[in-house]
């Protein structure tokens, strides 16, 4: 006997201190809600409505970039539970619940039992205004991810034979296992779906002439995106710099690229990139997937063999570790501008292995792909490749089964059942 199993993930962006409108949850006679909280509090509301709703609130001046709540409605059963991603703030997080005086509430608070307080059925007094229109209703069967705090990643699926992507691929193609054991995926986002795309560019040290190619070889990137995806700009050398925000209007892209010139500073790769990653997550649509593709040497000036340079603030093992921890992809190519040292103030040959091996690491941190560039002329088609391989990228997201902040590593394996296929993508996250 087929059973079919209907996921409706639905995404919202709120302020970050509580929920302006309250999710709306149907509830037929005789429905258990359950409720899990390991970050707060909950409290509990009892009125005469035949319906549910839930909101949630932070402590504190800490900010969280999505909604914690996870809703899992199956019929006369109702779950309710909070999560959180590795890079959000360990901050306490209430949920404040108003649910009809006929349904059972059991759950857990800070890991112990609820005890809710049930206030008393208010009426609303004459001419108060009905439900508001924008409450989101959540009907039976329904898993909804409201803007939720779950484990995401991108994975490029490969044909070891022939190493190229594979597209056409279905949730149930895919099996994915933490530390070994296997969890249920309950988000899937095919590879036809869109993308916000961050070119993050190094000018540091470039000439005009250099900096023309690098022009050209950014607007054929723009060309060959597809026309559903956003892009977003950012140069760097001392400072980073915003030359488009995201947008789909490919003649506004051309503009701002065109106005691309060189730039003063040492070259501070790990602080542009924390920004890029910083911008993304404020920025992006929550409907939308993200990648940053960054352009480089990979030469922080903290580089030893690096003379006259100070570098990023940001050290690169925090930069790796935040990037392991990005709700995104990242891409990297690696421009080889390696020369000969003639004295000890020139830029030492370690350096460039260095830049270089930094920039593979941090591809691998991001679960993209590193691109090694020979020479500014091949940059273009490496734009291009690039466009390529991000569409044969698949999302996937899921709730872990261990919901223990222990700061542990907690290792990711993706299985895909195709014959030859291999995927390719982040390989864990740091539990904090």
């Amino acid at each position: 006997m087929a059973v079919l199993v209907f996921f409706l993930l639905v995404a919202f962006l709120f302020p970050t201190t509580a929920f302006a409108d309250e999710i709306r949850i149907e509830l037929p006679p005789g429905s258990q809600l359950k409720v899990q909280n390991d970050f707060g509090n909950v409290s509990i509301e009892q009125w005469d409505q035949n319906y549910a709703t839930v909101s949630y609130t932070v402590e504190g001046a800490a900010t969280l970039t999505r909604s914690p709540i996870l809703i899992d409605n199956r019929g006369k059963l109702v779950t309710i539970s909070v999560v959180r991603r590795p890079i959000d703030p360990v901050v306490s997080i209430h949920l404040k619940l108003k649910v009809p005086v006929n349904v059972e509430v059991t759950g857990t608070q800070s890991g112990t039992q609820i005890q809710p307080k049930l206030i008393a059925p208010s009426k609303a007094p004459a001419g108060t205004p009905g439900d508001k229109q924008e409450n989101v209703e959540i009907s039976e069967g329904d898993v909804i991810r409201v803007d939720s705090q779950l484990v995401a990643l991108s994975v490029s699926v490969i044909d070891r034979g022939t190493n190229r992507g594979l597209v056409g691929l279905v949730q149930s193609d895919f099996k994915l296992f933490e530390n070994g054991e296997e969890q249920r995926i309950v988000q899937f986002e095919s590879s036809s779906a869109p993308f916000d795309l961050v070119l993050l560019i190094d000018l540091s040290g470039s000439t005009k002439e250099v900096v023309k190619l690098i022009r050209q070889a950014a607007l054929r990137f723009v060309n060959a995106a597809r026309p559903a995806d956003r892009i977003a700009v950012i140069t760097f050398a001392g400072s980073s710099s915003i030359v488009s925000g995201l947008t789909a209007d490919r003649d506004l892209l051309r503009q701002r690229i065109e106005t691309i010139d060189t730039a003063r500073g040492d070259t501070k790769l790990y602080d542009a990139l924390n920004f890029t990653m910083s911008q993304v997550t404020r920025d992006a649509q929550n409907s939308r997937r993200a990648a940053i593709v960054v352009m480089s040497d990979g030469l922080d000036g903290t580089i030893p063999g690096i003379s006259g340079q100070i570098g990023s603030r940001t050290s690169y093992q925090e930069t790796l570790r935040n990037i392991q921890e990005f709700d995104g992809v990242v891409y990297t190519l690696w421009l080889n501008t390696e020369y000969e040292a003639m004295n000890p103030e020139d830029t030492q040959p370690e350096a460039f292995d260095a830049g270089h091996n930094r920039m593979k690491e941090m591809a691998d941190a991001g679960g993209g792909v590193f691109y090694p560039v020979e020479s500014l002329t091949d940059l273009a088609g490496a734009y291009e490749q690039v466009v390529a391989d991000l569409g044969t990228v698949y999302s996937l997201a899921y709730k872990p089964s261990n919901n223990a902040r222990d700061g542990q590593w907690r290792a990711i394996r993706i299985g895909v059942n195709r014959s030859n296929a291999v995927a390719r993508g982040k390989r864990g996250y740091y539990a904090n």
